[in-house]
């Protein structure tokens, strides 16, 4: 069998490179799914609230919103691998007081809401370091692999994660699973040890505003808001992204009002099995030639599919209907990671993602504060036995406990469609890969850790044109 001269290359290194660091960031992934997952089986059987369960979401997703500026500012000054450690590390102490709480029998709903704030505060430093530090270690025509590599990964962790909690949490208890969960963040420090990432060279774009973290930060504002294009795909990501919130707070309620435990478990691992497949067929393929193209197809089958997962109590309906939905994720994340790497100059990527994050993000908060009280309080009563809607909605999709929060899936999905008929007539956005020229270089070179970096030899283009 000949040798793969890319793998046996400096560039090969840097592949290598980016493989430990994203097994290592898979594994810690697998741990925080578990407790995750075992922290909101026992919130919501111990209460029966989904306002209680939405919360831990809110709670998860806030400090990376807030904290976006500073983060991205920090991934383009600090050396990425360090500022990923100090993320891992930081993210486990949340953890290791919920271990210690749960272990003495003293854990109560309310200390959960701080130390997941806690851990997501150190964890929101990760995203930005490491999406700018992809296409420092792999070369610009594999990104799209390589960004499907992460999604397929992500997903096998959240497949594998419930189905390991569910196994596990009767004899470990839930400070067990949390034990496994710090473990898993002291193998991905430790793979974050044994390598390097290079520094990224200088850009004009990039080199603006440099002293200040608050005038840094605003760069990688003004560098997406000149870009209308950009600006139209983020708009639509944070549509999206509300969708997403409302979907991902109401599943396990759903399931919970005529299911077992065990049974959403299965559910929520054939939802993942289709992210897995997904992130395969990425890491295969290498990602679609017209990707706006590709990402608004992709929001399209998730709307429509929508409607039909709200339609009626069934745990078959509602699985396939939730596997087809995150099937597409990872085409969608995967490309449009990809999308951004290949237009923002490598040493303002970090401030750019964190841009992206804020924004991109910034509608997932309310969509967990909202989601609990329109199911308990609005949704829920209105599509009751003997509610308001019950004669009439409640002909099409049924009525008694869960239908209210089917109705909210229904809802969704035609959010995500009218916003989809907006986006794909806003031409900034449509044109985006056409309008908004490459920073990378067009070759197939990837810095070296072990040695002077590639990109060193090119001028990043200035995405401004």
């Amino acid at each position: 069998m000949s040798r793969d001269p890319f793998l046996g290359s400096g560039k090969g290194r840097s592949f290598r490179t980016f493989l430990l660091i994203a097994i290592g960031q898979v594994v810690s992934l697998f741990g925080s799914h578990l407790t995750a997952f075992a922290l909101g089986v026992w919130v919501f059987q111990r209460n029966g609230s989904a306002t209680e369960f939405a919360l831990i979401s809110f709670f998860a997703v806030v400090p990376g919103i807030v904290l976006a500026p500073v983060s991205g500012v920090l991934a383009d000054r600090w050396d990425r691998r360090w500022v990923m450690v100090l993320s891992d590390l930081g993210a486990g102490v949340g953890t290791i007081v919920l271990a210690v709480l749960a272990a003495r029998g003293n854990l109560e709903v309310w200390h959960i809401y701080p130390l997941v704030a806690l851990s997501a505060t150190f964890a929101s430093l990760q995203g930005p370091a490491f999406a700018a530090a992809t296409p420092q270690l792999v070369p610009r025509k594999h990104l799209s692999r390589a960004n499907g590599l992460v999604e397929m990964g992500s997903a096998g962790a959240l497949l594998a994660a419930p189905l390991a909690a569910g196994a596990l949490i009767a004899d470990l208890g839930l400070a067990g699973i949390m034990l496994i969960d710090i473990a898993t963040f002291v193998f991905a420090v430790s793979c974050l040890l044994f390598v390097r990432i290079p520094r990224p060279p200088a850009s004009e774009e990039g080199s603006k505003d440099r002293g200040s973290i608050l005038r840094e930060a605003w760069t990688g504002w003004t560098y997406v808001s000149a870009r209308r294009g950009m600006l139209g795909l983020l708009l639509l990501f944070t549509l999206a992204n509300f969708s997403f919130g409302m979907v991902q707070a109401l599943l396990t309620p759903l399931v919970l009002t005529f299911g077992t435990a065990e049974e959403l478990g299965r559910v929520l691992a054939v939802a993942t099995g289709g992210m897995v497949l997904g992130g395969v067929l990425m890491s295969v393929w290498g990602g679609p030639r017209r990707i706006i193209r590709a990402i608004l197809l992709c929001f399209l089958v998730q709307g429509l599919i929508l409607l039909l997962g709200g339609a009626r109590p069934n745990l078959v309906l509602i699985a396939g209907a939730a596997s087809v939905f995150t099937f597409c994720e990872p085409i969608i994340l995967a490309s449009s990671r990809t999308l951004w790497q290949r237009k923002v100059p490598l040493d303002l990527q970090g401030r750019v993602f964190a841009v992206r994050q804020l924004i991109a993000w910034s509608a997932m908060p309310l969509a967990f504060l909202l989601a609990g009280p329109l199911a308990d309080f609005v949704f829920e009563p209105l599509m009751a036995a003997d509610g308001a809607l019950a004669p009439s909605l409640g002909a099409l999709i049924g009525v008694g406990p869960g239908r209210g929060i089917g109705l909210l899936f229904v809802l969704i999905g035609g959010l995500i469609l009218g916003g989809l008929a907006l986006a794909a007539r806003y031409r900034p956005l449509v044109r985006f890969e056409e309008e908004i020229p490459d920073a990378l270089p067009d070759s197939d070179s990837a810095p070296d850790p072990e040695g002077a970096s590639e990109f060193s030899q090119h001028s990043p283009r200035d995405a401004a044109g």
